[in-house]
């Protein structure tokens, strides 16, 4: 062929939005059903019980899709909003996106926001992987892009007894999970 066909190399297909039935689920994430179609997803914590769901048991889950040399893996967020800030945190040096799954299952978004603004290190170091360095690079890399990204109800005082309120559904769920309950069984307990 032409040096142009000798050069091009077809990019995998980009998954951005899934809607299916849960399969199964497990701490890092869950399958869906898509029409006969299982596809894996890793999941932040309480990402299913957030994530839109219908009569019929669907599920709406935005996607990442993580290309590397030698995996496909996609990355399932109860929003479009959950997502990009999932891709803000992959775009800080050092930070992986399991890493940023972790952190997203860990702190709500607004309360993520509050501690980069108030560039609360404690707090965002006693996130589990995340260490003093790794904490002051959020810190540096996100402090302007983070807290514009994130709709002001979501950390103004207004919203503060709902995050408060999320924050603690959040870490019961957290607590169940790690205590050996399956993850939908975790959910319906905190509903």
């Amino acid at each position: 062929g032409s040096a142009r066909e000798q050069w091009y190399t077809p990019s995998p297909p980009m998954i951005s939005w899934l809607r299916g039935r849960v399969v199964s689920e497990e701490p890092s994430g869950v399958i869906i059903d898509v029409r006969g179609v299982g596809y894996e997803l890793f999941t932040p914590v309480g990402a299913l019980g957030r994530a839109v769901s219908h009569p019929d048991g669907e599920v709406e889950l935005w996607v990442h899709t993580h290309v590397r040399e030698d995996a496909l893996d996609l990355f399932g967020f109860a929003s479009e909003l959950e997502r990009r800030v999932f891709r803000l945190l992959v775009s800080v040096p050092n930070v992986g996106p399991k890493t940023a799954v972790g952190v997203l299952g860990a702190l709500p978004i607004a309360e993520l926001s509050r501690a980069i603004s108030a560039r609360d290190l404690g707090r965002l170091g006693k996130v589990p992987g995340i260490g003093k360095k790794t904490a002051e690079r959020l810190v540096v890399e996100l402090v302007d892009k983070l807290p514009a990204l994130v709709p002001p109800e979501a950390t103004g005082k207004a919203a503060s007894g709902k995050v408060a309120a999320a924050g603690t559904a959040q870490l019961l769920l957290k607590a169940l999970v790690n205590m050996g309950y399956r993850p939908a069984e975790a959910e319906r307990a905190v509903e």
